[in-house]
């Protein structure tokens, strides 16, 4: 698979300035990635997917991403809602791959909108920020709550039941509202649905994963949504590495100004070019590591532990954060180059910062951990998934 990246690596390339500028990916790469496979990556193979292990999975997205952080961010996100859909019904699983196993999914997990019960299914209205690709995707998938004429349904904890549906995206508007510092390629619009007919076959309850759907009985899926928040943070990488390679390449070029000694050549430059390499490396390494643990398990027929979903948030989080440290130290080393726009140091230090914003990636998530390592109740509902 990766190969299949350096296949269509210029026209990721060709197109990373289209892409920031339009707010969204253009079409050629869209379709260069359905050509080499990449959306397929972790489908089902009953639905002509790959379903590639985790750790191959993330190396391809940061190569990705070491090209262009958007179209490494889209990736990533279209992946990783595929292991959502091991809890749909069987009929509404294939229903949603009938057509293509190339499919672009886009969605989000919260807010959550309404659900109205009505026959065979539900009439559901929401408006979900942050869904990156919505102009490619075929489907979308969002949080509702299940509402009983005026009032939602509650669960026998006393809470309002919510479920996740899925809808076809010509079933939803895309509002312009995706006006960031960074990451303006992902084109992550605002979608709004309203009174949408979803059958209630393409809807679900998300709670400890007890049958899979068809399709998605193999390993890959004994990790639930812990593939997907060990994706997130490849993107990251991607671009951290492609910071370091970019300042490796200016040191060897730039001499500063008042001075005679190359960017190369100065102590605090190699410091920094060497801090930055340590950065990125060891949070790789602990990133792909506590997903092959859980993988290992995973093919032996166990699925994930809280002990594995403990350290996979971690790595998540650690390698956003060490990622954003990286590229600072790049930033720093070199000079007024980084913020100069004829240089990509600028966009890779605002991309970087925009990720380390996400709620399943953020530092926010270590007081999540940290309840649980002391014994506490964590306010992160996801671990019980």
């Amino acid at each position: 698979m990766i190969n299949g990246v350096h296949g269509i690596a210029s026209v990721i390339r060709e197109h990373a300035a289209t892409n920031e500028r339009d707010r969204r990916l253009a079409a050629p790469v869209v379709e260069a990635m359905k050509g080499a496979g990449l959306f397929r990556m972790w489908t089902p193979k009953a639905f002509g997917g790959f379903e590639m292990d985790p750790v191959s999975a993330m190396q391809v997205v940061e190569a990705v991403a070491f090209l262009d952080s958007a179209t490494g961010w889209n990736l990533q996100l279209s992946t990783g809602i595929v292991p959502f859909f091991a809890w749909f019904p069987d009929e509404g699983v294939e229903e949603v791959w009938g057509d293509s196993p190339d499919l672009i999914l886009g969605g989000t997990l919260f807010p959550p909108g309404t659900a109205e019960v009505v026959e065979g299914g539900y009439r559901v209205s929401g408006r979900w920020p942050f869904v990156s690709g919505c102009h490619h995707a075929s489907w979308f998938l969002g949080p509702a709550i299940i509402m009983d004429g005026a009032q939602p349904r509650r669960g026998e904890d006393g809470n309002p039941v919510q479920m996740i549906v899925v809808y076809r995206a010509e079933e939803a508007e895309i509002l312009d509202t995706w006006h960031t510092i960074g990451m303006r390629g992902t084109g992550s619009h605002d979608v709004v649905a309203r009174n949408v007919l979803v059958p209630a076959r393409r809807s679900a309850v998300l709670a400890p994963l007890a049958k899979p759907a068809n399709g998605f009985e193999g390993p890959l899926y004994r990790l639930t949504i812990w593939t997907a928040v060990a994706a997130l943070a490849a993107p990251a990488l991607g671009i951290a590495r492609a910071a370091i390679s970019k300042l490796i390449d200016l040191s060897r070029r730039k001499t500063p100004n008042y001075t005679q000694t190359s960017l190369c050549e100065r102590p605090v430059v190699q410091t920094q070019a060497a801090e930055a390499e340590a950065l990125v490396c060891a949070a790789r390494a602990y990133l792909h590591e506590s997903v092959r643990q859980a993988w290992e398990s995973a093919l032996q027929g166990q699925m994930i532990d809280r002990e594995q979903k403990i350290n996979i948030q971690l790595a998540a989080s650690f390698a956003m954060e060490a990622s954003a440290k990286a590229v600072r130290l790049v930033h720093t080393a070199a000079g007024t180059s980084s913020i100069r726009l004829e240089y990509s140091f600028e966009k890779h230090f605002r991309d970087v910062h925009v990720l380390t914003q996400h709620a399943f990636a953020s530092a926010n998530r270590y007081e999540s951990v940290g309840k649980l390592l002391l014994g506490l109740e964590t306010d992160w509902p996801f671990f019980v998934l």
